[in-house]
This record gives structure tokens, C-alpha cells and sequence, in this order.
């Protein structure tokens, strides 16, 4: 499937910003079933430096520094993406969690998606207890990690609410969890956490989703906006598998992956330091419309 994105962020802010440097993690690479054409990043106003690398894990960096007082900034990005599609093993035919967890902490691989690198706590996921607990329930003694990834995915689905506005983009997922209500990011992060705190290593992961879908199938949670879901290691033949616990499905050539790291501090789109006072208002529209 080929899919043309169009993504706008504008910020607007209280009182002129004299002094602005912004990172931006907005460009999609090539990944493992994903091919980017075509992309382009328009910043206005302009900036006066811009600069562009990777971080660790592979996600495109962009740099940028503005000097001239501004009250508006605004960010687009174009991109033209062929996503293979996905056709996931049998889930009874995977190794059981405990042969891949073991698998895991046996292994000295350190490259950006080793599986060690996303076992442990980071800054916005912690290994809480109680969502551990949660997780647990569908991790008995030796049942293949894809079924029962399958059915966490399903039970995050069901028991959490999506709710806009109900979080913050820096809301814990012990505090999610609480709710039972968040958007995306919270359903990662708790998803996240729980198989985190099991010993099995899980991924963040920022894109989007298609827009519009084909007649008769529902609208998926997310659609208008930029998406999150997790990666999960099911071993070494299966290798990292996506699952969607905001519309309980395994990740499909729907969803386009932008970014991955640990958490969403390591995806954020735009992070940055400006000089200025007074508050801000922030607003993405996202459209993802597949090329007949």
C-alpha cells in the first residue's frame, strides 16, 4: 500500500518568541516493510541554521535554530510511504514468553533494536507493580508470547477508555492505569510497562494511520492525529511484531511507522528551548490518504 502524509503542526504563542531551537523528529526512513519515496519538511519562519542526523535508534533528527522574533511556527511535512503488507505467524507456533525471555537476557547483542534496550524502566515508563500484576494474567506458564500478547493487547482495549483531553503528553502510566482513560500514548505506555515489568522487552512506536478506510470497516481511534503503538520481541525468528492496544489489532500496512525508541521521550516530534513569555498553543492535523 502507498500512502501520501500530509502533517501540519502550528505553533501560536502568547508574546514573540526572540529566540527559538527546536528538534524535530518528523521525517520518516526506510524501515524493515516500509519505503519512504518521497518527503520534504517546510519550516516557517524560516530558520537561520538546520542541521540533520540520527539519533540511536535510527530516527531521522532535524536541528533548527530561529533568531528573528516570531508569534507563529509552523512545521509540514509531505511524504510519499509504500507500506509491505504484514501477515503475522501462528500465534500457537511462537516460543512461549519464558523460552523468549530467557532468550533475551541471554543475549550480549547491543545494536539500536536489540531487544535488551527496551527492557528495563525509562523516563516516562516505569515498572510499576500494579500494571505488572495486570499484564501477568495473560502470561500463564508456557503459553506462546503471541498469543498472549494478543490477548493483553485485547484486555487494554476493552478496560481502558479512549477519552481526548482525559491525559497529558506527560501523564505516567501509573496514572493512566488509574483512570482506566487516556489517549494512544497511554495505552502504549501501560502496555509497555506491564511487559517490561514480566521481563519481555517492548518498544514505543510514533506514526500514523490510514485516514479513511475501506467501505463498511470502522474508523480506527487515532486516525486524525499522529498514532502510538508498541513492538514486542517474540523471539528471534518472529522478531519484533506490532500491536495497536487503542484499536486492539496487530500493527498492518494501515500503520505507518515514523519513530521508535523506548518511550515518547525518545520520539517526541518536536522538543526544543524558546525565550519568551506567556504560554503557547499547539495544533497537528494529520491526513493519510492511500494512492490509488
Amino acid at each position: 500500500m502507498i500512502y501520501d502524509i500530509r502533517q501540519t503542526t502550528a505553533c501560536t504563542y502568547a508574546s514573540p518568541v526572540a529566540h527559538a531551537h527546536h528538534v524535530l523528529r518528523l521525517t520518516p526512513v526506510n524501515r524493515p516493510g516500509q519505503r519512504v519515496q518521497v518527503s520534504s519538511l517546510q519550516i516557517e519562519p524560516e530558520p537561520v541554521q538546520w542541521r540533520e542526523g540520527q539519533d540511536f535508534f535510527g530516527n531521522r533528527l532535524t536541528w533548527v535554530a530561529l533568531e528573528d522574533a516570531h508569534e507563529t511556527l509552523t512545521v509540514k511535512v509531505s511524504a510519499r510511504i509504500a507500506v509491505e503488507p504484514f501477515e503475522a505467524p501462528d500465534a500457537t507456533g511462537t516460543p512461549a514468553w519464558e523460552t523468549v525471555q530467557d532468550e533475551v537476557f541471554a543475549s550480549a547483542e547491543m545494536g539500536p533494536m536489540a531487544p535488551a534496550h527496551f527492557l528495563f524502566a525509562s523516563r516516562m515508563v516505569s515498572l510499576d507493580p500494579e500494571i505488572r500484576d495486570y499484564a501477568r494474567q495473560s502470561f500463564p506458564a508456557g503459553r506462546p508470547i503471541l498469543e498472549a500478547a494478543i490477548e493483553l493487547t485485547h484486555r487494554i482495549n476493552t478496560d481502558m477508555a479512549y477519552e481526548i483531553g482525559a491525559t497529558t503528553v506527560t501523564t505516567t502510566p501509573p496514572m493512566s492505569f488509574a483512570l482506566r482513560r487516556g489517549v494512544c500514548q497511554d495505552f502504549a505506555h501501560i502496555m509497555i510497562s506491564g511487559l517490561r515489568g514480566i521481563g519481555l522487552p517492548a518498544a514505543y512506536v510514533s506514526g500514523y494511520l490510514r485516514t479513511t478506510r475501506p467501505p463498511g470497516a470502522a474508523r480506527l481511534q487515532g486516525a486524525d492525529a499522529m498514532h502510538a503503538w508498541v513492538m514486542v520481541w517474540c523471539g528471534a525468528e518472529a522478531g519484533w511484531i506490532g500491536f495497536d492496544p487503542t484499536n486492539d489489532m496487530i500493527a498492518s500496512d494501515e500503520h505507518i511507522v515514523l519513530a521508535t525508541g523506548r518511550d515518547y521521550t525518545d520520539v517526541a516530534p518536536m522538543d526544543g528551548v524558546i525565550i519568551a513569555s506567556g504560554g503557547q498553543r499547539i495544533e497537528v492535523s494529520v491526513n493519510v490518504t492511500p494512492v490509488s
